[in-house]
């Protein structure tokens, strides 16, 4: 039993805990080696003093290590989301749980992908019961789900000869949304010439200014225009236009064609995805009622920052079919709405649309804008 007890130690430390030689710890430890061999060919009291010392240094090197990983509590603190490209602030949060003894010397890493990664956070030293919030910039490239697998220490404390790490679980997921760009100027003219037909003015609830005339009985005291009323010794009231209830379709397709390489197929891909996320941060702007089809995903039209975030969702998650291309293939269209624009971003060109507007229809290949 204390043997499949020291058995089970021994994997448990070897699966969390790991340790280096810094190049001072190999002089120490090769000197020490030295000094041992001469102590036992000469049979010197002192010699063997001495070899006892660094031994014990070794041994209260690797015991006041571990007490710091001990006590020590580390957290990861992260923004609900974040933009492909983008940076966002992240931070540690570092408590010393022990009531007696400080912590030295920390640097704190991200494990993703079974690997450390730097984020640049180190502290000299944390006072008993104290904790501490240390940020850092979050990036990646990759839009979709990212995965922190858990938290690295690594610490040289007390005497700089050994660099030992200690593994500690801390799993948290981020949600990557496409990478924003700006659009060219060339593709908001033609945008704006599409959806010239939904400007309609006409009396309601807005702000902008409709008309100007006569009080009459019933009329909200707020509406009254005190400048021509002054003016003309006249109670004029101002009527304000309505809100413009401009829609939009977005439609994205997935299926896209194989080309000579298939990261040259998906490299188009998330062109035409980071297009489709623009379109909608910039309709969302723009007030529009705004209906995303993305493949065989659709969420229906509403306006809004909450209604932008799960357009960013979805885009965030979907992934291209990739088939080889066989001549002319049926395209799935949303169906027709009245006067609604709709726009379809392509990765690759789709011999079932146009490539030019026809009335309310607008046909977007990434490639050319991105």
């Amino acid at each position: 039993m204390p043997f499949s007890r020291l058995r089970a130690f021994f994997r448990w430390a070897s699966r969390n805990r790991s340790i280096r030689l810094t190049s001072e710890g190999a002089r120490f430890v090769s000197l020490a080696v030295g000094i041992g061999v001469a102590s036992i060919n000469t049979g010197n009291n002192l010699l063997y003093l001495l070899f006892a010392m660094m031994l014990s240094l070794i041994i209260i090197s690797g015991i006041l290590s571990e007490r710091c990983f001990k006590q020590v509590e580390v957290n990861r603190r992260l923004p609900p989301a974040l933009f492909a490209n983008e940076p966002a602030t992240a931070a540690f949060v570092v408590t010393n749980r022990s009531s007696r003894y400080p912590v030295f010397s920390l640097r704190i890493m991200d494990t993703v992908d079974d690997r450390a990664v730097d984020r640049g956070v180190h502290f000299l030293h944390l006072l008993p019961r104290a904790m501490t919030i240390q940020s850092y910039p979050l990036v990646t490239a990759q839009r979709g789900l990212y995965v922190l697998e858990g938290i690295k220490l690594f610490t040289r404390f007390p005497f700089g000869l050994f660099v030992k790490a200690a593994a500690f679980p801390g799993r948290s997921e981020i949600l990557v949304y496409p990478e924003i760009k700006a659009l060219p100027s060339v593709l908001l003219k033609e945008l704006s010439i599409a959806g010239q037909h939904q400007a309609l003015s006409q009396r309601g609830q807005g702000s902008a200014l409709h008309n100007l005339r006569l009080y009459r009985p019933g009329d909200d005291s707020r509406a009254i225009h005190w400048k021509t009323t002054a003016r003309k010794s006249l109670l004029i009231v101002r009527e304000t236009e309505a809100e413009d209830q401009r829609r939009v379709t977005i439609v994205l397709q997935t299926r896209i064609l194989k080309l000579h390489g298939e990261s040259e197929s998906h490299e188009r891909f998330e062109k035409a995805v980071s297009l489709t996320a623009s379109l909608a941060v910039l309709f969302t702007a723009q007030m529009y009622e705004i209906r995303l089809m993305v493949g065989e995903q659709e969420l229906s039209g509403e306006i809004g920052e909450a209604h932008l975030s799960r357009m960013l969702s979805l885009l965030a998650l979907c992934r291209p079919i990739v088939e080889p291309f066989a001549g002319e293939r049926e395209t799935e269209q949303p169906g027709s709405h009245g006067d609604h624009l709709t726009v379809y971003v392509l990765a690759c060109p789709d011999p079932s649309l146009s490539q030019s507007t026809h009335g309310a229809r607008l046909v977007l290949l990434a490639s050319e804008y991105m």
